[in-house]
């Protein structure tokens, strides 16, 4: 099996050559799964993310989320460690920040207990709920200190394996959800 910076490596790898309009397709299909979703539906508040070309495109959920009436949060670098949430108000009020994320102007939201559920991005999960990152850490961070929100990992299918490495500081997901796509099928080959 490979290591965490390995499977990294091999992630940005795949996700170069996977075509746009597969990466659009399985967006698509991840966002309606989102908003069908029973814990979204009764959610009254959401952290979610502004998407990097890289990853799960979430703008239609955002904007869908908040039209609902849902009050939709956004992480915001603030500093090497650490992140902190501001609501989403609109595409309009959204700036780029550090590592060329799309982050929120406005005030933080400072109530973590309202959180219902958090929907997040990886480089890769596991079948076991087991997730992990860009190597910061900033959402096992944060996470640790929403522990009663429901959290649902969000991934393109080559992104989803039956086991990847993890470290005591990992934060769990209690759901994974990811997409398939039956033009992806050449790419669903696993680093392991």
């Amino acid at each position: 099996m490979l290591d965490k910076k390995q499977l990294r490596q091999w992630i940005r790898e795949r996700k170069r050559i996977v075509d746009i309009s597969q990466k659009r397709k399985q967006s698509e299909i991840i966002a309606r799964e989102i908003l069908e979703h029973p814990k979204i539906r009764t959610a009254s508040t959401i952290l979610l993310y502004a998407a990097l070309p890289d990853e799960v495109e979430t703008q239609g959920l955002l904007d869908n989320l908040s039209k609902k009436g849902k009050t939709v949060l956004l992480p915001v670098v603030i500093n090497q460690e650490e992140l902190e949430l501001r609501q989403y108000k609109g595409p309009q009020d959204l700036r780029i920040g550090a590592y060329h994320i799309p982050e929120p102007a406005g005030v933080p939201f400072l109530n973590l207990n309202q959180i219902d559920v958090a929907v997040i991005p990886g480089m890769a999960f596991d079948d076991y709920g087991n997730r992990l990152g860009r190597g910061k850490g900033y959402y096992d961070r944060l996470l640790k200190r929403i522990p009663q929100c429901y959290k649902i990992g969000i991934c393109f299918d080559f992104q989803k394996f039956t086991h990847i490495p993890t470290g005591p500081y990992d934060i769990k997901m209690d759901e994974v959800i990811s997409a398939f796509t039956p033009t992806s099928e050449g790419l669903n080959e696993r680093a392991q």
